[in-house]
């Protein structure tokens, strides 16, 4: 069995239960919501009691439920360049903006990364009379580089 199997039959059961990511995660608890979701997607690990709760709410056998559990491959995107024209935008966004973020950053804390391992993101909307916005916060903690 793949982890990719795993992640079919959650998308499975979410879509035949009419199950909503934000249900799922105030379900299975523990972590914030962007955290279970990418954990269901096969992108992060989750606790053992978040596992079996996982298990619990779609009917996941013994294997699919310690597979929930093991360190993911990370990195879930079939192609270098995204073609999913929403995933392509962040792709977009990366392209237009990095060097300007790497700047600023760099500009801020100096000689350094944002880390993607001790990092929070949350996602809300915001509603705008021109149309509703999505709203994306990311907290990365910095990492210096270090001098030897």
């Amino acid at each position: 069995m793949k982890r990719e199997d795993v992640t079919e039959k959650v998308l499975s059961k979410k879509r035949l239960a009419r199950l909503t990511w934000a249900e799922i995660a105030e379900r299975i608890g523990g972590a914030s919501p962007v955290l279970i979701t990418a954990a269901l997607m096969g992108q992060m690990p989750m606790t053992a009691e978040q596992a079996a709760v996982a298990a619990e709410l779609f009917g996941l056998d013994e294997e699919e439920t310690l597979l929930l559990q093991e360190i993911p491959y990370r990195g879930s995107l079939p192609t270098a360049v995204p073609t999913d024209p929403l995933i392509y935008r962040f792709y977009e966004l990366v392209s237009v903006y990095g060097t300007t973020w790497k700047e600023l950053i760099q500009e801020e804390f100096g000689d350094g990364i944002m880390s993607a391992i001790d990092f929070e993101m949350e996602m809300d909307r915001q509603p705008d009379p021109k149309g509703d916005r999505v709203k994306i916060t990311m907290s990365g903690k910095f990492l210096p580089y270090k001098r030897f």
